[in-house]
């Protein structure tokens, strides 16, 4: 029977987390900020470093997203443009964005034109409703399904709300933790 070399573990393997393990502290936080603009999480993210694996990362990462808070919400809002809104900029963060939103932005028969009418309204009813952008995890995801989301999201009372908006929050940061990982 042949030998066989061991797969090699860590960062060896894997150049994003190499990228991530090397960045100074400051980097390394701008860098997880473009994921989730929630200082608490930066930190405690950003204190764990260096990862020894992507499985650790992204772990550790979700945990620390699941608990976000009221405030931390409204803060990681501030950062994320409204559903059929083209994230403006050059960076990486808005690159991401445009690029989430890329599904609705692409329905152009008139049917979807007709639903993303109707969205922007729900929207506008949404954000009466609430006092913050409608926030969902956009990626792949077509503009009905979207728009049916946030029909069901208006019966949510302000307390769910808030807990089903830091879940999409959550769901979007491992997105974009992926992504730095696959920017190397």
């Amino acid at each position: 029977m042949p030998e066989t070399t061991p797969a090699p573990s860590g960062d060896t393997a894997d150049p994003g987390l190499a990228r991530l393990n090397a960045l100074s502290p400051q980097d390394l936080r701008t860098e997880l900020a473009q994921c989730l603009n929630v200082d608490r999480w930066v930190e405690a993210v950003a204190s764990e470093a260096p990862y020894p694996d992507r499985r650790a990362l992204l772990s550790l990462a979700d945990t620390h997203a699941r608990g976000i808070t009221s405030e931390e919400v409204a803060t990681a809002l501030a950062r994320h443009p409204r559903i059929g809104e083209r994230a403006q900029g050059q960076d990486t963060e808005s690159a991401w964005s445009r690029g989430e939103q890329s599904a609705f932005a692409a329905d152009t028969d008139d049917a979807s034109a007709r639903v993303q009418r109707v969205f922007t309204f729900a929207q506008g009813e949404y954000e009466g409703r609430f006092g913050q952008i409608y926030l969902v995890c956009a990626s792949g995801r077509s503009s009905r399904e979207l728009l049916a989301n946030l029909v069901a999201r208006l019966d949510n009372d302000p307390e769910t709300e808030l807990t089903v908006v830091g879940e999409e929050l959550r769901q979007i940061s491992g997105l974009r933790l992926l992504k730095l990982l696959e920017a190397a």
